[in-house]
């Protein structure tokens, strides 16, 4: 059911990331306002991510996934009466997506703390497959497609079944059984306030050279896919000068290397070592960004995606199940919550960043940008990533 649940949810993520940022596009030409709108979509994990964790580690973790899905549904709500309606602007398309990237912070926490709980340990690494196979498809290359397709057919359509789709995966959580809240504390331990749980978390992050080294690596790399998520819309409209079902496809490209990549996860780390396997989402986003630095081509492009997509795929699995492993159950929503604030906060600032160099200096400057940038992530991820650190437990 977790993995349905995922599945269902990542399908309306993809149509909607799709679907905001193109609907930005027909509302203004600038490459600041329509890369913003994809900036609120990532800018809670900067400003809430912490709290959250907090949140996760105290309360019902299933509970709380039906609080975020209850705030999408809100949200894509009043967007679907907006546009039926004529009345659709850019502040609304800014305060939805505010509100849809808490709930995102919310149920991505978690449902990855969730895990330990539902999946014994040496099922977790097929389990993470399978949710990060759906997360992939459904967030980039069934959703984006399909998001295309129902924009074409109208905005109302687009945005109502999104909603529907929203609907469909709260109710998946009912079949979902068990206990799901973790605490740590023992019965006679003092209360510990939420900056001390932050504090906790950070701490734990930090002190641990494996998870640190892939805290910081990753944030080069999300700040790279939020650069290119945020970009890519109006570079293929300008630049490429593509319509939204052929958009969809490029986008789509990034699921299909997904889905590659949690089929092959096993294989590859079979083949290479998890080491290795991890080592090709840093040529794979380096890729990403650098081909539509040299290119318009639709092909190059999509190849590019194609390689980012399935590196993402690789390291997600591989990571989690380290995490996982590693880390204490009443710690996991802390810790995941600190991780991903290097992760996904660095989303909305590689966002802002590539929009502003777009103003200044072209798309393909600012590409370029982000291409050095994930080039040299090898020299630290190759010095503190061995094979050893990456297998103990």
């Amino acid at each position: 059911m977790l993995v349905g649940f995922t599945a269902v949810t990542n399908l309306a993520d993809g149509m909607m990331k799709m679907t905001l940022p193109l609907l930005a596009v027909e509302l203004t030409g600038s490459p600041v306002q329509v890369t913003a709108v994809s900036l609120t979509l990532t800018l809670p994990w900067l400003l809430v991510a912490l709290h959250i964790g907090v949140l996760v580690d105290r309360f019902d973790r299933r509970r709380l996934l039906w609080a975020a899905n209850g705030m999408r549904l809100a949200s894509m709500g009043w967007l679907t009466v907006s546009a039926v309606n004529g009345g659709l602007t850019l502040v609304q398309l800014f305060t939805a997506g505010g509100i849809l990237g808490v709930a995102d912070v919310l149920a991505s926490t978690s449902a990855s703390a969730l895990v330990p709980a539902a999946v014994p340990e040496a099922g977790r690494e097929r389990a993470n497959a399978w949710m990060v196979g759906a997360e992939t498809v459904g967030q980039e290359f069934a959703g984006p497609f399909v998001g295309g397709l129902l924009l074409a057919a109208g905005t109302g359509i687009a945005l109502g079944l999104i909603s529907a789709s929203y609907a469909l995966a709260a109710l998946t959580l009912l079949l979902l059984v068990g206990r799901f809240r973790a605490d740590g504390r023992a019965p006679d331990a003092a209360p510990v306030s939420v900056n001390g749980r932050i504090a906790e978390g950070l701490r734990f992050l930090w002190r641990d050279d494996v998870l640190r080294t892939l805290s910081l690596v990753v944030a080069v790399l999300a700040a790279a896919w939020g650069a290119w998520v945020a970009l890519m819309p109006l570079y293929a409209k300008r630049a490429m000068e593509l319509e939204p079902q052929q958009y969809g496809l490029v986008v789509g490209a990034l699921g299909v290397g997904g889905l590659v990549g949690a089929v092959a996860v096993t294989w590859v780390n079979r083949l290479l070592g998890a080491r290795w396997a991890m080592f090709a989402d840093l040529v794979g986003t380096t890729a990403m960004v650098v081909l539509p630095a040299l290119t318009a081509n639709t092909w190059a492009v999509t190849a590019g995606a194609f390689l980012g997509g399935m590196g993402s795929t690789l390291w997600t699995v591989n990571t989690r199940t380290i995490i996982q492993r590693k880390v204490p159950d009443e710690m996991l929503g802390r810790y995941s919550a600190a991780t991903r604030l290097f992760n996904f906060g660095a989303m909305p600032l590689g966002a802002a960043l590539v929009g502003l160099l777009a103003e200044l200096g072209g798309m393909r400057l600012a590409f370029a940008v982000f291409a050095v940038a994930t080039a040299v992530t090898p020299v630290l991820f190759l010095k503190n990533i061995t094979r050893s650190a990456v297998e103990s437990r």
